[in-house]
């Protein structure tokens, strides 16, 4: 049973591709913003 449970957890957030946020997996998109945040230069 959690077998299964961990399978779709996978699933939801590394495989399944979202059209608002350009057909990529959420996982993908969360890598994204992160790296586009550590980026951001800081105003003194």
């Amino acid at each position: 049973m959690e077998y299964a449970t961990l399978e779709w957890v996978d699933w939801f957030n590394h495989r399944r591709l979202l059209e608002p946020i350009g057909n990529i997996p959420p996982a993908e998109a969360e890598d994204q913003y992160y790296a586009a945040a550590r980026n951001i230069d800081m105003a003194a």
